[in-house]
This record gives C-alpha cells, structure tokens and sequence, in this order.
C-alpha cells in the first residue's frame, strides 16, 4: 500500500470521526524471514498487514481502537470503539491537543526497491553462500536471512499529514565449531549492500580463532568491545534521554543537565537522518523529528519528548513519540556513537593485557538509574597480550555500570551499524578500562 493510498484511506477514517480529536495511523508492513540451522533453512515466513488505530482524545479523556479490516463497517466500528473507550477513560488534565504537523523530509536511502522487491531465492542464495563457508570450515551455523518494507502515514483532524516508506534486510550468523563459536552480523536499507559470503567467513573467523579456550580470572579487565558488543550495551542507556524517564527519576540525567558524564570523546545523537540507518524523519504523532546531539563531548546536552510531555515539562516537542497508548513514553530510536580517532587494531596493539569482545548476549538491567547491567560474552572472546591476539578465552559475567564504562573508554575510527530484536544503531568499537567481570564459565 503506498502512500497515496494509505493517506486516502486515513482521510476515511478521518471523515467518521465525530466530536473531540482524532489521529489515525495507516502502517503497512510486509517482512520476510529465512531462518537457519545446522547448514539448512528450516523455516521460511513471510507476513503482511495493513493495520489503521484511532486515537480519539474527548474531553481530555483518551481512547484507542485499531483494525486490520478496512470495508466501511470495519472503520466505522473502530472509529465508534475508539471514541466510546475515550468516554470511559479518565480525564487527563495535562493531555495537550493533537499536534499540528510540519514538514519532514525522508532521509535518502531509507527506501530501496531493490530490497522491497527481494524473493525467498535471494534469501535462499544467502543463505547457501553462508552454508557454504561453514561447511568448508567443518562448522554448522545458525541464524537468518530477513527483508522488510513497510509504510506509515498520520493524519489527525487538526491537520497533520505526513507519510513515510521504508526498507531494511539483515544478516545474522553463528558459527559453531567443536568448543567454539563466531558471531557475524549486517544491516542495511539496500539488501544489495549484504555479502553473506563476507558475513560468514568473518563469523567462522571468530570460531576458528576463539577454539581451545582458555580461563582467565574474572576482575577488573581493559577490554576493546566491537561494535556488536558495543551497541548493545548502549542500548540500555536509550530510555534515559526519554522525557518521562527523567521526569518520573529513573533516569541518570535527573542528577542534572549540562553536566559531564562521560569521557569528552563521547557523542551521542539521535539522527534518523544517519546514511548507515536512515528511518522515518517524523514520530507517531506526525510532528517532525528533531535530529539532536544528547550527548557533547561528554557532557548531557538533550533528552527527547513527545507532544505529551512538552507540554507536562513546558518544552520543546521534540518528535519523538511512540504508538499511543504506551507506557514507555517518547524514545529516541536512532542512536548514533560519535567516532574517535584509531582504528581498532591500534586499539589492541596499545593493550598491555585485555580482552576483546565480539559480543554480549542476556543483558539485563541491575540497577536502572545507575545503568548498571549484567551479562555474558559470547561467540568470540579473546585475550590480549602486549598488544597482540594470543586466543580464545572462557566466556564471562559481567556487572557493570554503563555510565562509568562510557567514562572510562576511547572509541574506535570506524562506525558500524549493528541491531538486535527490538533496537537499531549505529556504533564504533570501544576500549574501556576497568570493566568488571563477576564470574567466568566453562564454555
């Protein structure tokens, strides 16, 4: 469903709407996957939707309703489901009116024919070249092959329209060897922008490199994590530059703005805008993202809020909205790690004695307003000694607070996009200091 047909159907819905405000969201979506184990596909899916939601806001009081069947029954009866909900609801005094809207521009590259236009037999081949190098290798690997495209349009009765179309394919592999693993991984808007080939010889590399682990003490470690390692961690810090986490106090930034956190090599924006992971230049509520640094050399400069809370916190509405109704608030969703200077391979020859991470898997939140995490490594750890990769070492636990991680670490030269199941950025590599490991393993 393209974007005409998406903003007639929204104005639709819109012409049932009767009494308070009204926002109706159009989202198409069709995404295919190709998922892998033991060198063969083993499920091949593909799902595709239309879905329309209603916010209607009476009196203050909001109600949301959504469909996936679009005859003229089917939206009047969610039109009427939303607006009877919002007559249930209770009032919200601090709910503001429906913003307005403006111009927002797609960024380049964040539709690509080619990838909306993919067939199970690319995914396929994809997936036979990664078979391929596994086996040549004696492993067996497991991961996916997965294309998408998709569109938004929001239109709301105070006169909000805007309209996005999107695309994105991915590559994820594990290899396995006999006491071993590897990890590899791609994203890209243009699934002509994968070399499954590549991706896989680099993840069997880490298999091969990694085998007869040894133990290492856990402790304190200078560790250099890839950017796989790297963006996940930083992950967790996404809802802190949330308006409502730092109005409700879960976030770090309530000990105040403007002030240094991390080291002055450290910039973090939220930039939909970015060539490695263009997206939708507008949020949920139809108002125009903002592209903003949250964080200048170090120091806290921005957090990111919705038309809600603008108006509860008399700021600037930033575009940053999810889906009404949510209990997560506004979300930067692009997030960019500014570079450094080296290249990860001097970031290793300039390490005494470390480790170097691939990446991490089971994080969890610890402690939230203090960003403290635990986890493990995982597919591909590996010991530093004066300067070089001398082999693969035993996986390990971690706690660790992330904001004194970002204040003790130095960023690699290159950025990478790098994703996971419900996050997407873009990050270097990094070296820290003093990273704390609780516990090893024995594999």
């Amino acid at each position: 469903m393209d974007s005409e047909q998406r903003e007639r159907l929204a104005q639709r819905v819109l012409e049932r709407a009767a009494g308070g405000e009204t926002e109706v969201m159009v989202a198409w979506s069709s995404s295919e996957l190709t998922r892998f184990t033991h060198n063969a596909v083993h499920q091949n899916v593909a799902d595709a939707d239309v879905v329309v939601k209603v916010r209607s806001i009476v009196e203050k009081r909001t109600g949301v309703a959504s469909t996936n069947l679009l005859d003229d029954a089917s939206l009047d009866a969610v039109v009427r489901r939303a607006s009877e909900i919002a007559r249930l609801a209770p009032q919200d005094a601090g709910q503001p009116e429906l913003p307005r809207g403006g111009a927002a521009k797609t960024p380049e590259g964040a539709f690509m024919s080619t990838t909306a236009a993919a067939t199970p037999e690319q995914r396929a081949q994809m997936a036979d070249a990664i078979f391929r190098v596994a086996e040549h290798h004696g492993y067996w690997c497991a991961g996916f092959v997965t294309t998408s495209c998709g569109g938004v349009t929001i239109a709301n009765s105070l006169g909000a329209r805007a309209s996005f179309d999107g695309t994105d394919s991915g590559v994820n592999v594990k290899m396995n060897a006999a006491d071993s693993t590897g990890f590899g991984e791609g994203y890209d808007t243009d699934v002509r922008g994968l070399d499954a080939h590549e991706i896989a010889s680099r993840s069997a590399a880490k298999a091969k490199d990694s085998a007869a682990p040894r133990s290492v003490e856990p402790g304190e470690w200078t560790v250099i994590l890839e950017p796989a390692a790297f963006g996940e961690l930083v992950s967790y810090l996404a809802d802190h530059f949330s308006a409502q986490s730092v109005e409700e106090g879960s976030s770090f930034l309530c000990d105040g703005m403007d002030k240094r956190y991390f080291s002055e090599g450290v910039t973090l924006s939220d930039d939909y805008a970015h060539p490695l992971n263009p997206g939708m230049p507008f949020d949920f509520e139809g108002q125009p993202t903002q592209r903003l640094a949250l964080v200048e050399n170090g120091i806290a400069r921005a957090f990111v809020t919705d038309s809600y809370y603008a108006a509860r916190m008399k700021r600037e509405n930033t575009g940053h909205a999810l889906p009404a109704p949510n209990a997560y608030g506004p979300q930067a969703t692009h997030l960019v790690i500014g570079h450094g200077s080296k290249p990860i391979n001097e970031l290793i020859a300039e390490t005494k004695r470390g480790l170097l991470v691939t990446r991490f898997w089971y994080i969890r939140t610890v402690d939230q307003k203090k960003a403290i995490v635990t986890g493990m490594t995982r597919d591909g750890t590996f010991l530093i000694e004066n300067g070089e990769i001398t082999g693969g070492v035993r996986n390990l636990r971690f706690n660790q607070s992330i904001i004194e991680a970002l204040a003790r670490c130095e960023l690699g030269n290159a950025l990478h996009r790098t994703g996971g199941y419900s996050y997407s950025l873009v990050a270097p590599a990094a070296k820290i200091e003093g990273f704390r490991f609780s516990s090893g393993t024995d594999f």
